[in-house]
């Protein structure tokens, strides 16, 4: 290694440092490395925003004191002209800590409508495959306290039920991935305070101002409801007391799976005998979810309105043969169901 190079890492290891032992930042970093395992390996996916970049952060200084194996990209979702140039500009910032971040581009057609909705489904389908290639199993999202507080709003406006209403955890695995939000207990003030302290710079998304999507009318609503006197500490409470009965609500889903359901073919076929549908209908509806996006391969599950939809069909119909739903083919074979991906 060239002696430049050498100084340079001195130089960015006692600036990192310096960084770390800062009030504001020293107790952030000490919840954030409780939530890791130093003996896994993490893709860190970062979007330019201060709360990224702050993960961006954290992790670096998890890896200098760790010795963890960290890989950082960016996704460049190519929905807005500039998108590409941002991208680059993510990556010059993050080389002051000396983080090297692969930008990955969504290519082919977009969306003209649903767009938010769209991307964030191929941003993970893209830090999905970029995980595998890698041959990793855990993805560091940069979700916010702030962030949590709106999904649960914008859940409620589609009339979601209890899973729908805290589905943003810290920790979901779905296909053998870990998709992982050691963020959630810090606000977006917090993280931006970090990051203007390490980098002075953050990339601000346009589309946050953009009142045409739900979730900036919603971070509006908030702010009126505090205005009117909401205590964001009652509304976290909240949250987590429904997570708790959440959490029973799994336990019996998961009791059912190994009750009454049997994996075959590396678990890309399933057979249901007739007691998974004797159980209550949140029971079924989640256990089906989850067989559902394992076989599948999906992030997502269906809307809760299809799956109960299907659920009616295959108790109340007698006559039941097959249907399709979530990627996957739903037959009925004496009294058992058979679920496999759908072809084509």
């Amino acid at each position: 290694m060239k002696k430049k190079s050498l100084n340079a890492q001195k130089i960015n290891h006692k600036f990192i440092k310096n960084l770390l032992n800062k009030d504001f930042i020293k107790p952030i970093f000490s919840k954030f490395e409780k939530k890791l395992n130093n003996r896994e390996s993490f893709l860190v996916a970062v979007s330019g925003g201060s709360d990224s970049l702050a993960l961006a952060f954290l992790s670096k200084c998890y890896e200098k004191k760790h010795g963890a194996n960290f890989n950082y990209c960016i996704i460049d979702h190519n929905l807005r002209k500039d998108s590409s140039k941002e991208a680059e500009k993510v990556c010059k910032i993050l080389k002051k800590i000396n983080i090297k971040c692969k930008i990955i581009k969504w290519e082919g057609p977009k969306p003209s409508s649903n767009i938010q909705a769209i991307a964030r489904l191929k941003r993970y389908s893209l830090l999905s495959s970029e995980c595998l290639r890698l041959k990793l199993n855990n993805i560091l999202l940069g979700h916010h306290k702030n962030d949590l507080n709106e999904n649960f709003f914008i859940r409620m406006t589609r009339g979601s039920g209890l899973k729908g209403l805290v589905s943003l955890g810290e920790k979901t695995k779905i296909n053998n991935i870990n998709y992982i939000r050691p963020l959630l207990e810090f606000s977006k003030k917090q993280l931006e305070k970090v990051t203007l302290n390490v980098f002075n710079n953050f990339i601000n998304d346009p589309s946050n101002l953009n009142k045409d999507f739900k979730r900036v009318r919603v971070r509006k609503l908030i702010e009126n409801l505090k205005n009117e006197g909401l205590d964001e500490n009652k509304l976290i409470l909240t949250i987590k007391n429904l997570k708790t009965a959440n959490y029973a609500l799994d336990f019996y889903a998961d009791q059912n799976i190994k009750d009454n359901l049997n994996f075959v073919l590396n678990k890309k076929k399933a057979t249901l005998n007739k007691n998974f549908f004797l159980q209550p209908n949140e029971v079924i509806l989640r256990s089906l979810n989850i067989v559902m996006k394992k076989i599948s391969n999906k992030y997502y599950s269906p809307r809760g309105k299809s799956t109960n939809l299907l659920i009616k069909e295959i108790k109340s119909h007698s006559k039941f043969k097959k249907m399709t739903l979530g990627g996957c083919l739903f037959q009925k074979i004496n009294e058992t169901i058979i679920i496999s991906k759908e072809s084509g």
